[in-house]
C-alpha cells in the first residue's frame, strides 16, 4: 500500500503544512503524527488528495476507515474541506458533502448534515463548538460562532455573530464582540 500512497504523499503533506502553519498553537512546518488532531487532518488530506488525483476508491475508503477508527471522525474523502481549518477534538464529528470555507473550526460531536438531500453552506470563519449541528438548507455566514449544544436546521445566521439556543429552544443571535478566530489562527 505504501507505493500507492507515495504517489500523492508529498502533495498531501504540502496541504497539511499550509493548515498547520495557519494554526497558532502548532509550530509552523512541524507535523506531529502523535498529535491526534494533526493526524486526523493528515489522513483526510491524504485520502482527499488521492481521490482528487486518481479516484482510487479502494485506497481512499481504507484511509477513511482508518481515520474513523483511530479518531472517531466521519469525514469522507470526497468532501472538499477548506485549505485552512482546525479540529479541536475529532471524536464524534460528522461532515456531509456541504460547502465549507477557510478558517473553519470543529469540536467534538459537531455535525454538518443534509436534510432531504440539501446540504448547508458554511462561509469563512465558522466555529462549531461541541454538540452543535448545522443541517439542511442552512447558510452560516462569515464569522458565525455556534455555541455548544446549538442546532441550526434550515436557517441562516447574519454573520459576525454568536448563535445560541435561547428559551424554548429558539435560536438567539448576538453580535460577536471578540475575534475568537485570532486566538486559533495566524490571520
Amino acid at each position: 500500500m505504501s507505493v500507492r500512497i507515495d504517489k500523492d504523499l508529498d502533495q498531501a503533506l504540502a496541504r497539511l503544512e499550509v493548515c498547520i502553519n495557519a494554526v497558532r498553537m502548532w509550530r509552523p512546518g512541524e507535523f506531529d503524527y502523535l498529535h491526534s488532531s494533526q493526524y486526523t487532518i493528515f489522513l483526510y488530506f491524504l485520502s482527499n488528495t488521492i481521490w482528487r488525483n486518481r479516484q482510487d476508491k479502494q485506497l481512499c475508503t481504507k484511509l477513511f476507515y482508518l481515520n474513523k477508527s483511530l479518531n472517531g471522525i466521519d469525514c469522507f474523502y470526497e468532501i472538499e474541506l477548506p485549505e485552512i481549518f482546525f479540529i479541536g477534538h475529532s471524536v464524534g464529528i460528522v461532515l456531509a458533502k456541504a460547502s465549507y470555507a477557510n478558517y473553519l473550526v470543529l469540536y467534538q460531536n459537531s455535525t454538518v448534515g443534509k436534510n432531504h438531500g440539501v446540504a448547508p453552506v458554511l462561509q469563512e470563519g465558522v466555529i462549531l463548538y461541541p454538540n452543535t449541528a448545522v443541517i439542511g438548507r442552512s447558510l452560516v455566514r462569515k464569522n458565525s460562532v455556534i455555541s455548544q449544544g446549538t442546532s441550526i436546521i434550515n436557517q441562516e445566521t447574519p454573520g459576525d455573530c454568536l448563535v445560541f439556543t435561547g428559551e424554548k429552544g429558539k435560536l438567539e443571535v448576538r453580535a460577536n464582540e471578540k475575534n475568537i478566530l485570532a486566538d486559533i489562527f495566524r490571520l
